[in-house]
């Protein structure tokens, strides 16, 4: 399992990142109702990154809790796009739609073609539940796209803001899917072609991570060890 680090931990990492994002609309959301589907979509995908993250852990002889805890911002593989401050309620939106269509081809392959046990059982466990945070984040995509100018305007906006850090979860297929979403919303796609951020294998990420991982780290980084 020697590419086991290197093909997973971007993946690990992305649903971690966008995790503790998601679980800072908790008492924030715009209803009571998202406020639930948001939590649970947070904790869906911290547990993929928990059952990742083991796996990538048994291979270099440390814990989940070390990866996800004492890493420090340049050494994490994350989309960049799961990094950015959640914006308003369309941004956030606009965005978790684009990593679902992302995460749902990557789940399926992981499923099909992993030879780790664990690993495919992750997969085949956030496949059906990539497959409601799908349906929740195109709704709401449809909702605002295709509701009041207001709404409309801000998913616009999110769109736009979003389009340059595409580059490390787009192919084909998920502009094609992406595509059908904001049609469906009455929305243009930005071209395939337009310009991308660079990437964050090479340990590059915005200004954001740092301040994120200050916050989700402090806990263990003060009490390093400590139990429950």
């Amino acid at each position: 399992m020697v590419s086991a680090t290197s093909e997973l931990l971007p993946l690990a990492d992305g649903c971690l990142i966008l995790s503790h994002r998601l679980s800072e609309w908790m008492s924030n959301a715009p209803t009571m109702e998202e406020d639930i589907a948001l939590g649970n979509i947070a904790l869906d995908l911290l547990g993929q990154a928990r059952g990742l993250l083991q796996v990538i852990g048994d291979e270099t002889g440390v814990t989940e809790d070390e990866l996800a805890y004492f890493r420090e911002p340049q050494e994490f593989r994350n989309p960049l796009i799961c990094e950015l401050p959640n914006g308003d309620f369309a941004f956030t939106m606009a965005r978790q739609l684009f990593v679902d269509i992302w995460l749902a081809h990557v789940w399926s392959e992981l499923a099909a073609t992993a030879s780790d046990e664990q690993v495919r059982g992750v997969a085949e466990k956030a496949i059906k539940e990539n497959a409601y945070h799908r349906r929740h984040s195109s709704s709401w995509v449809v909702r605002l796209g295709d509701g009041t100018d207001e709404s409309r305007r801000r998913m616009e906006t999110a769109t736009e803001a979003l389009w340059p850090y595409r580059g490390e979860i787009a192919d084909d297929r998920w502009y094609d899917a992406v595509d059908a979403a904001l049609t469906e919303a009455t929305l243009t796609m930005p071209p395939r072609d337009a310009w991308t951020q660079r990437s964050s294998l090479d340990g590059w990420h915005t200004e954001h991570l740092g301040y994120l991982l200050a916050e989700m780290q402090s806990l263990a980084r003060a009490h390093p060890g400590a139990t429950w």
